[in-house]
């Protein structure tokens, strides 16, 4: 069965898409979603949390909820992408099972986030985040590059958590993940790429895969980019139409 949250965000996406609420359009207050779909005020709060992520719409002064004045339905504006068939964050553990992953944890700190951070993980701008560098390798051989930041509140880190999955951490404090918004390119590699062997030479191409994560009641907990060698990475899909 599925969650009302998110029986709530789909018809709301749906609407915005149908043209029913215009770009810059200030959208029913919550309370009124929430006689329409006959649910709760938290469940439409969840359904917008879900769409904010999204990049479909924003929130201002208080619980007013507007669609975004950039969005397009024929144009996906999101700096993170929907949700697409690859709809579930992967780590280096949980896909290369069998064999043997380790990590070298490079920075483990915390801070404020940047406002832009604060906005796309839908917390206060003084809540600190860790941010987490770490080298991933897989049976030896350099696997990824990876940059996270992560409010504090998600849970507690430490390197030796670092050296492991993240992510099956986060399960054991009782979390479920449930998707990502994902922009997956070809970039360029950097001094950095070099200094942590992605890349054997500035400018060599590499896979760059940015996303924003959430956990199942819609509140994402972590930006990362990671970074592939290109000879050794690829992505499959299977796509039913």
């Amino acid at each position: 069965m599925a969650y009302k949250y998110k029986e709530v965000a789909d018809g709301l996406r749906k609407e915005i898409n149908s043209g029913k609420y215009a770009p810059g359009e200030l959208m029913p207050d919550q309370n009124q979603i929430a006689t329409d779909y006959n649910t709760t005020r938290i469940t439409v709060h969840k359904a917008l949390q879900l769409l904010i992520v999204e990049g479909m719409v924003y929130s201002k002064r208080g619980s007013e909820t507007f669609v975004r004045k950039d969005y397009s339905p024929e144009i996906n504006s999101s700096k993170f992408g929907k949700v697409s068939p690859i709809d579930k964050p992967f780590g280096a553990t949980l896909t290369n099972q069998g064999k043997k992953v380790t990590s070298k944890v490079l920075e483990l700190s915390a801070r404020i986030p940047t406002a832009k951070e604060a906005n796309q993980l839908i917390i206060a701008p003084t809540e600190p985040v860790y941010v987490i560098r770490r080298v991933r390798f897989v049976n030896g051989e350099v696997f990824a590059y990876e940059h996270t930041v992560m409010p504090t509140s998600i849970t507690t880190l430490t390197e030796k958590v670092l050296e492991g999955s993240i992510y099956a951490h986060l399960q054991k404090d009782g979390l479920s993940i449930e998707g990502s918004h994902r922009i997956i390119s070809a970039g360029a590699a950097s001094q950095e790429d070099v200094e942590t062997g992605i890349a054997t030479k500035i400018e060599q191409p590499v896979l760059v895969i940015r996303q924003l994560s959430y956990l199942d009641d819609g509140q994402p907990f972590e930006i990362s980019e990671s970074r592939f060698p290109y000879k050794t990475s690829s992505i499959t899909a299977d796509i039913t139409l």
